[in-house]
Parts: C-alpha cells; structure tokens; sequence
C-alpha cells in the first residue's frame, strides 16, 4: 500500500493535480511565513519545499496541492509577491510528487578556483550518463571552492568513472558516493602520516642528518610509485641511517610541520564523536608524539633500533608495510566497535592502496597516479579539512562550531 497524508492523498501519487509556488527576489525576513500564511486558508497541503538564497537573493519553491478555487489562490500569492516586491509565478501539473529516480549520488565538486566551464562540463557528463541533478548547494567558499550535487537516476560507479575522466581534463577534484544513510555513518577515519598528515617523508630528514638523502629520496619516490616493495624499500632505507645521532630523532619531530587543515579536520571530528588514527611506515618515535598532541586515538607505525645513543640501521618488530596498513585499520576499527563500512582512509602512496581498499571510503589525498586511480575518490587540493567536505560538513558549520567553542574560553 503506499502511504498517503491525512487527507488520503498519496504522496507519490502521479494522477493528483498540483500547484508549484515559486517566488523569486530580494531576501528579507518574513518572506516564507507569508506564502504559508497566503496558502493556508486554502487547506493545501505541503508536499515539497526547497528554498535558497544566493548573495541575498532568494528562490522559494512550494508543491501544493491543488485546491478547489486555483485562481482565487493565484490572485492571493501574486498579491503578497506584490507587497514583497518579489516575482512569483504559479505551475499547475500533475505527477510532479513522484519520488526521485534510483541511482542516487551525492557529487562533490572542488576547484582552487572552479571554474564556470568545469561545472559545465561536469553537468553535461552527468547527463551523459542519465542522471539528472537534482538540488547544487555550496559547502564551501575558501580555501577552495565545494559544491556538493545530489544526482539520481545513474548507477554511481558509472558516474564516477565518467566523471574522474572530466575531473581530470578540468583540473578540478571530484567525488561520488552513493547517497545513503552510510555516508552519515562513518565514525573512524584513519589517516597515513608522511605526506598526508604531515608535510615530506621523515625518513628523508633523518637522511639528511646521515648524508644520504639523494640515495634516500630515490627509494622512497620508487616504493611511493608501487614500483618497489615497500618492506625492502625500507630496510634499505634504514639501513642507510646507522650510526645516526638518535637525538636526531627529537630534531626531526621539531621540525615536522603539519599538512595545512590537519588540525581543523581532526578538531572538528573530535567534535562530532569520530574516533581517529594514524597508521605509518615512518618511525613511533616521530608519529606518536604528534598523535597524542592532536588527541588521535589510534597510532601503528615502525620502531627504530637504538643501541648506544646511535641508530643501529634496523627496525624493531615487525615492518608496518601495505598488509599490515590494512590490518591496522581493521584493528582500529574493531577497538572502536566500528564496522568498516563505517570507516574512512585516506592515504597517498602505493603502500596505502589494501588501506585504501578495506574502508567504507578511500580517499588519495595529493596522491600518486596508481593511488589515485585505485581509490575511491581523489583531492589534489592541498588542504586536509577538505576531507569534511566529502562527509557532508560545510565550512560554515566548521567556522560556527569554532566560534562557539571560543566564545566558552
């Protein structure tokens, strides 16, 4: 049976008649509670509402049904778009309640800046696919440019693959992701550190300190590609460092730099309940003292071997390589009582490909082609927090929560 409202007018109902209100002009208060107060008296009931204001200038969308006396209603609303000062105009159809199509997507678009043909070109490759835009809002202004498109009517993967191509030739950054109560759901996130977290590789600051950072950053750029295993890029790596001061390791930490939006993205997870944590194939030594300044809960990553107040040239314990990325996550994730369609991993290198894979959503965050092309989403813009944005939070929400906390110091 499908559900009806009180009047018993089913609400997908294609054979009832409807009046579509929209109303168009300079924003001010009141302006919603006198359509509503103008419809009223007609008994109409609300089936649909969608409103924005754009610079403040507001469009006001209300599907009605329709009532006995059409134009006696049509006079009423143009009279009070008249006292507004506002345009109104008034759609009688039929079949304009029915639910949206499946194939549903939530599409986030990001450009540093976004340009007016990339939004173009993206619009016209989801209507390619047959998928029809339904509601564009904004999640943010600065640093970058988001705005979120709910799409429906086109299977996702097949969206995202056409749309990664478009993304690509724009030079713009965009996401798909089923659309769903999943998407509000996610509770972990779990994060690589060098190049993600943190700006460079430490491996290639303790290089420096031995004289080997050419050699070093040869290996690295290798594994980061997939082309060398990553267990043995490592082992050659630190081999590279014996007889290192290990108080280079206390300089090295005081020298990490955080990615840009690396705190706002882990304040504002915090803030909403999301359990965080990190899993690294650089070094405990480093990785630990920055997870326990962020408040992380979760840290796994490689211990160096110090005998005598010098590196000896070896890892203790097992090397946290591209499985065991993957097995942490799984590990944090059980701790949290969280299941792993409820978990986000964002990593830019080869070795965090199986990561990548195993959670809810991947993302490659400035990531190498391989990585990219792997994961489920990709940003190239430099700013971590943009990683809210692909879960729904806007930047105004971000700065408000802020502001309050402030307020409370």
């Amino acid at each position: 049976m499908s559900p009806t409202n009180v009047a018993g007018v089913s609400a997908g109902d294609p054979t009832v008649t409807t009046l579509l209100v929209t109303l168009t002009g300079r924003d001010r208060p009141g302006v919603t509670s006198a359509v509503f107060d103008a419809l009223a008296p007609f008994s109409v009931e609300v089936l649909d509402v969608e409103q924005v204001v754009l610079r403040g200038r507001l469009v006001l969308g209300v599907l009605v049904t329709a009532p006995r006396d059409e134009i006696r209603l049509r006079k009423t609303v143009e009279k009070v778009a008249r006292n507004l000062g506002m345009e109104v105009e008034v759609e009688s159809g039929a079949g304009d309640n029915l639910p949206r199509r499946l194939g549903r997507s939530h599409v986030t678009v990001l450009g540093h800046p976004l340009p007016a043909r990339a939004v173009s070109a993206i619009a016209g490759r989801i209507a390619d696919t047959g998928g029809n835009i339904d509601r564009i809002v904004r999640i943010a202004r600065y640093p970058v440019i988001a705005i979120e498109l709910d799409v429906s009517g086109t299977d996702p993967d097949m969206l995202r693959n056409a749309l990664a191509i478009e993304a690509a030739d724009q030079e713009v950054d965009v996401a798909v992701q089923p659309a769903g109560l999943y998407r509000r759901a996610k509770r972990l996130v779990v994060l690589d550190v060098d190049s993600t977290l943190i700006q460079g590789e430490v491996i290639e600051m303790l290089a420096a300190h031995a004289g080997y950072l050419d050699e070093v950053t040869r290996v690295t750029a290798a594994a980061m590609r997939g082309e060398l295993d990553f267990a043995e890029s490592l082992r050659r790596r630190v081999a590279l460092l014996a007889g290192v001061d290990a108080d280079a390791l206390d300089d090295v930490r005081r020298k990490v730099q955080l990615t840009p939006g690396a705190r706002t993205l882990v304040r504002t997870l915090k803030r909403l309940g999301y359990q965080l944590g990190v899993v690294s194939g650089g070094f405990s030594e480093v990785v630990e003292p920055i997870a326990a300044e962020l408040g992380i809960d979760f840290v796994a990553a490689n211990t160096l071997e110090v005998a005598d107040g010098r590196l000896t040239g070896q890892v203790v314990g097992r090397i946290v390589d591209r499985p065991a990325k993957a097995e942490a996550l799984r590990e944090f994730a059980s701790r949290a009582g969280v299941p792993l369609s409820q978990t986000v991993a964002i990593g830019d290198g080869a070795n965090d490909l199986d990561m990548l894979a195993a959670a809810g959503l991947g993302v490659a965050f400035n990531a190498k082609p391989v990585v990219r092309e792997a994961a489920d989403t990709a940003l190239s813009v430099p700013y971590l927090d943009a990683i809210l944005y692909l879960l729904g939070i806007t930047r105004e929400e971000i700065e408000a929560a802020d502001a309050e906390a402030d307020a409370e110091v």
